[in-house]
């Protein structure tokens, strides 16, 4: 069995949900941190261009997006269940919606002036720069928009307003009684808005939710142990990809194993990775890529929010 290997930074939204879902699950890993941005020349060597936050690394397997990379954990650790027997669909597309919708609103209340200068405010002035071009690269391309600072302020209100009745009539402590994948992540954009005094009201305001948000950072990160990006990479040139999935699909727009296809996100951060299409199932994608430095390797990607297209 090859180590969990958790590529991310510490301020990443979507790195601090996979490292609850590590905890909830109790498991060790070990923690290779990446740069904020561009250039991130040892995590595109594994993902053959692939550049979003944060990657899981199985040997020569690796996993992009959190939604793929939680049924890995699953795989990984059946209990406790990130995607509880009979909630299945409820919890799987809330947790669609929130990474699209929720996170939207969060990046917007994120970004607004006052929260940046405090966000930031320890920063040089060319870093701060950095980061701004890379994220506008990021958001070029896709069907993600932003959204205005005001519409986000304007909505708020509503959707917290849900969260809270949800959390009040659950049978549970949790969104949909027990814990599950649902509430990862809603806790990361939550987690993300109480960064700073400016924006953690937004939060803190509503008592059902804030309670909630406790609980569920609670689940801590697991055990993680610090690995170098180089150590990964001969970690992955030295490993054999795990075998495929077995499972009966008939891909609907007729692409065929063995074909060069390229697959990219389609909402935002949608640089393209090539390789041999070696799996197409009824949640995940799988290719195969080899680089010079981390050898022949299999990369995973979730169906729901990828394209796929003939090379």
């Amino acid at each position: 069995m090859h180590e969990l290997i958790l590529h991310h930074y510490p301020t990443s939204p979507f790195a601090e949900k996979a490292r609850l879902m590590l905890g909830f699950k109790q498991l060790s890993w070990r923690s290779v941190l990446i740069p904020p941005v561009m250039p991130k020349p040892d995590l595109t060597a594994l993902t053959g261009g692939y550049r979003k936050t944060p990657v899981l690394q199985v040997g020569a397997d690796v996993y992009c997006d959190t939604a793929l990379i939680a049924r890995r954990l699953e795989a990984e650790k059946a209990t406790p269940a990130l995607f509880p027997e009979g909630q299945e669909f409820n919890v799987a597309s809330f947790a669609l919606w929130v990474d699209s919708v929720i996170f939207q609103h969060a990046v917007a209340l994120v970004f607004q002036p006052e929260s940046v200068a405090v966000r930031f405010g320890k920063l040089p002035p060319e870093a701060i720069k950095a980061f701004i071009a890379d994220r506008s690269g990021l958001f070029s391309g896709g069907s993600a928009t932003r959204l205005p600072l005001e519409q986000a302020k304007h909505n708020w209100p509503t959707l917290m307003a849900r969260a809270e009745q949800q959390l009040a009539r659950s049978e549970g402590d949790f969104l949909f009684g027990e814990p599950s994948m649902a509430d990862f992540s809603l806790a990361h954009c939550l987690w993300f808005l109480k960064g700073t005094p400016v924006t953690a009201p937004l939060v803190d305001a509503y008592p059902e939710v804030s309670a909630w948000l406790g609980r569920v950072l609670g689940f801590g990160h697991g055990s993680p142990s610090e690995l170098s990006s180089s150590e990964a990479l001969e970690i992955a040139r030295n490993a054999s990809p795990a075998a495929l999935p077995d499972e009966d699909f008939d891909e609907p727009n007729g692409f065929e194993l063995g074909q060069k296809v390229r697959v990219a996100a389609t909402d935002y951060g949608v640089d393209p990775v090539e390789g041999e299409l070696l799996f197409a199932g009824r949640e995940e994608l799988i290719l195969r890529r080899e680089d010079e430095r981390a050898g022949v390797v299999h990369v995973h990607f979730p169906r729901l929010g990828f394209r796929i297209e003939a090379c």
